[in-house]
């Protein structure tokens, strides 16, 4: 990680980036290239339960103009007491990619992943669909498989319109060829994240935290207590007044907030990288606040 550039405060940056190490379509190169020219001043590659984004990103070489964080999404399980619609996600900032704890939890993750694709050909198999898991290597090259990969695969083969249909129809939660994943304890994802020297962020949390939004603040209090130290509360998705609230909580509990736009090249066509789908925006003071928290 090189040090900030001058703070400007209409400088773009996106910290929730996914590449072709976990289910986007684009390579880590490619990101980088694309975030110069799209005059981004700092990018993070998140891949999904995977660092090995962000260490190809690292081998390429970071442009001068561009500074570089080093990243993770990790599918971890809600505290007990507490509904999810789904996973809670946590984004993981500043990572020793070669830390102990974290290269274990890694083997743990990908092994997950792999046992569950082909519990979800199976069910896409007894279905009527024809689909192999040879089929969904060609399609997936060096990348990690996962759901996007097979909604491609089942497109390619016009089985399905589109990702998303095939998604609303199959591969969703509490559809047929849906199957559960592996999520970390909450405790053990945020504890790696920090074993590993980086900050744990809460990802989109109107998408994927609590499903009644007014206990949002004790939820966020109880993940805070267990190591927490950041919201992405800029994100796409999130209506005005929950970045607001977002953002006066982050402020009330002296946590960190980040954005991004959860970029995936192909598979979300409608959500451009460092802008989402055209007003988006990240100041990069931001980036500068969370850099100056992990060089503490």
């Amino acid at each position: 990680m090189k040090k900030p550039l001058a703070s400007d405060a209409h400088a773009g940056i996106d910290l929730h980036v996914h590449s072709t190490a976990s289910d986007g379509t684009r390579t880590p190169p490619e990101i980088l290239e694309m975030a110069v020219q799209l005059g981004l001043k700092a990018v993070s590659i998140t891949d999904h339960d995977t660092i090995s984004g962000s260490a190809a990103a690292l081998a390429n070489g970071i442009p001068r103009s561009l500074e570089f964080l080093t990243g993770i999404e990790i599918s971890a399980a809600a505290p007990d007491g507490y509904s999810c619609k789904s996973s809670v996600h946590v984004l993981g900032y500043g990572l020793d990619l070669f830390e102990a704890s974290l290269s274990k939890l890694l083997i743990v993750l990908q092994s997950s992943r792999t046992s569950r694709n082909p519990q979800i050909i199976e069910r896409l198999n007894s279905l009527g669909m024809d689909v192999t898991m040879e089929e969904l290597s060609q399609v997936v090259g060096d990348a990690t498989a996962g759901r996007p990969h097979i909604a491609q695969l089942m497109v390619a083969k016009g089985l399905t319109t589109s990702i998303d249909d095939a998604f609303d129809r199959y591969l969703g939660k509490n559809k047929p060829a849906y199957v559960e994943k592996h999520r970390v304890p909450m405790e053990d994802a945020i504890a790696t994240i920090k074993a590993a020297g980086g900050v744990a962020v809460l990802a989109h949390p109107y998408l994927n935290a609590v499903a009644d939004q007014d206990n949002f603040e004790p939820f966020l209090l109880r993940l805070k207590a267990m190591g927490l130290e950041g919201i992405e509360a800029i994100y796409p998705q999130h209506p005005e007044a929950a970045t607001a609230h977002y953002c006066h909580l982050a402020l009330k509990h002296n946590l960190l907030i980040t954005g991004g736009t959860d970029f995936h090249g192909a598979i979300t066509p409608g959500i451009q990288m460092g802008c989402g789908e055209g007003h988006f925006h990240v100041p990069y003071s931001h980036y500068e606040r969370l850099m100056a928290h992990l060089e503490r």
